[in-house]
């Protein structure tokens, strides 16, 4: 079967879980090759651990422990290199910003599966042998009628003198969020109508077992249809991927992406969330650790725009390698 097909199947199979307002948990990488829709009833705890805004399958755990990390980061020129392809190609007006992301290699003091309990975060998920992910973003909502959408574009070291405010007066911060705003408006006017921004550019804090980090959002809401759960995978699927960890235009931005970064994302900024039988709620797989072999790779990356500063570029890189563990 090829992967059209396998799209297809997705969808067909989301449409007739809506349809039928079955509770479901879903998955799915950012080169939509691997696409799991799972009903509830059937997610062994074994295997696979979800926490959505508090809904979880995770048992009752006690745990209780420091937790570090050491980072392995790829050499600065290294990340130039692929950093100069992407100038490049903005130049050429292929691109007007591309997230650029890398893998770098990570030790951790604990397993994956404790991490998935010891972190605090929004979204998680933990697949066995293969990721742990503790994402702060919300990749759509669902509630009534009413579609949302929470792109997050901007990250600070909270320690920063007046790191607020610098932020948000960053030029090159700011074309970045504007420009994915836009792009969110634009997929979200493919499924709904009176698309509106109702939050434009607030800041929240992160904190973390390193440092707490302040990270920049918006709130992009519509109206769906009355019987939007009978088309529930059509919605998904018209905006993958997410449009915060690609870039703009999309198509090929995810292109060019293929092209310039070493290896495939694999689940990571892929999407994963559920529906509980009438509301939805989903996430991108940001902050994301996998399982490769018994050796582990955190996951991250930034947008690039014609503005930005490839110094600063790799530190965020970095900054963004984290445990949410207070």
């Amino acid at each position: 079967m090829d992967n059209a097909s396998d799209i297809t199947g997705m969808i067909e199979e989301l449409n007739l879980h809506g349809r039928r307002r079955t509770p479901f948990l879903f998955f799915v990488d950012f080169e939509l090759k691997h696409l799991h829709c799972i009903p509830l009833g059937e997610v062994r705890s074994d295997t696979i651990l979800y926490f959505i805004n508090g809904l979880t399958n995770a048992p009752a755990c006690g745990l209780c422990t420091n937790v570090t990390i050491v980072k392995h980061p790829v050499p600065y020129e290294e990340y130039l290199k692929a950093f100069d392809r992407v100038m490049e190609e903005l130049g050429k007006g292929n691109t007007y910003l591309l997230n650029l992301t890398f893998p770098t290699r990570v030790e951790t003091s604990v397993p994956l599966r404790d991490l998935f309990f010891l972190s605090n975060a929004r979204y998680k998920l933990w697949l066995r042998d293969a990721f742990v992910v503790f994402s702060p973003e919300t990749f759509i909502k669902v509630n009534g009628r009413t579609i949302s959408s929470f792109p997050m574009k901007g990250t600070i070291d909270a320690s920063v003198e007046n790191a607020e405010e610098r932020i948000l007066k960053d030029d090159k911060e700011h074309a970045e969020h504007v420009t994915i705003v836009d792009l969110i408006r634009n997929d979200l006017s493919m499924v709904a109508k009176d698309v509106t921004v109702r939050r434009f550019r607030y800041v929240e804090r992160i904190r973390t077992n390193q440092k707490d980090l302040l990270q920049v959002s918006s709130e992009i809401t519509g109206e769906l249809d009355a019987h939007y759960n009978e088309i529930l995978g059509d919605i998904l699927f018209a905006m993958l991927p997410a449009g915060s960890v690609t870039g703009a235009p999309k198509k090929k931005t995810v292109e060019l992406i293929k092209g310039i970064e070493r290896s495939s994302r694999g689940y990571y900024t892929g999407v994963f969330g559920w529906f509980d039988g009438h509301d939805l709620d989903s996430a991108v797989m940001i902050r994301f650790i996998e399982d490769d072999g018994g050796e582990y790779t955190f996951k991250s990356g930034g947008g690039i725009t014609v503005y930005s500063d490839p110094r600063k570029e790799y530190r965020e890189l970095i900054d963004k390698i984290y445990v949410p563990v207070i």
